[in-house]
């Protein structure tokens, strides 16, 4: 194939054309959206477990199937074999998930190490699968104090370097224990609102993503470094 005049450093056969016909979904969609919660706390009276579970009844009214991980006794990653049950878990349920929600308390500014933990266990890559690439995202945290947006901006960071696609809402909740009753139900309140306009953001647009995913994370980089690796495979046959 002939080079582009004006783009010499592109392989024109590696260069993929969008249209609107590409974007058609594929796959089966008949079963509910698909979403995986995590939250960072062990505590026994968690506010992120309190507001995971809020924003999960939210979900579940929309029509989503709603997976909530308990971090207790995931291992430090890196300190077990990967083949430990809660690990397994942990990345079975991600490769499950098209949508992720993360929940954190905010710690010295920044997430938790149970929240950075289960992050860790979820590799970029497993064999041929990527178990976070093209999921939806959405980011929430408390916060004992004032209002802060250390730990949201932060797992947007993680969100990125895992390939998913963070939904640009988010909810951060100041003062958290002011916001929960006894029970852990969430109160009425503006910190409320919020986490539901989050949830319908992130269940509109997982639905959007469904079946164009493998498509939306087809990139050129990629196809053509698997062009060179045929071509050298070849040439060491020769």
């Amino acid at each position: 194939m002939e080079r582009i005049p004006e783009l010499p450093n592109i392989h024109p056969e590696q260069l993929d054309m969008p249209s609107m016909d590409k974007l058609a979904p594929v796959g089966d969609m008949n079963h509910p959206p698909r979403i995986l919660m995590l939250y960072g706390s062990l505590r026994e009276r968690s506010f992120s477990r309190f507001l995971t579970h809020e924003a999960a009844r939210i979900l579940e009214h929309f029509g989503a199937e709603v997976r909530i991980f308990d971090p207790m006794e995931l291992p430090m990653a890196g300190s077990v074999p990967e083949t430990h049950p809660k690990v397994v878990e942990l990345r079975e349920l991600s490769l499950w998930s098209e949508g992720q929600v993360w929940c954190s308390p905010e710690r010295h500014g920044a997430i938790t190490a149970v929240m950075k933990n289960q992050i860790d266990w979820i590799p970029l890559e497993q064999g041929a699968l990527r178990p976070s690439q093209g999921r939806t995202l959405a980011v929430m945290q408390v916060c004992g104090g004032s209002q802060s947006f250390n730990v949201v901006n932060t797992m947007r960071l993680l969100g990125r370097w895992m390939r998913m696609f963070t939904i640009p809402n988010q909810s951060s909740v100041p003062m958290a224990y002011k916001e929960f009753d006894e029970a852990g139900r969430m109160r009425p309140s503006a910190y409320y609102d919020r986490v539901v306009d989050v949830m319908e953001e992130l269940f509109k647009i997982t639905l959007l993503m469904r079946g164009r995913t493998d498509y939306l994370t087809d990139r050129y980089s990629e196809r053509s470094e698997r062009a060179v690796r045929r071509i050298d495979a070849q040439i060491a046959k020769l």
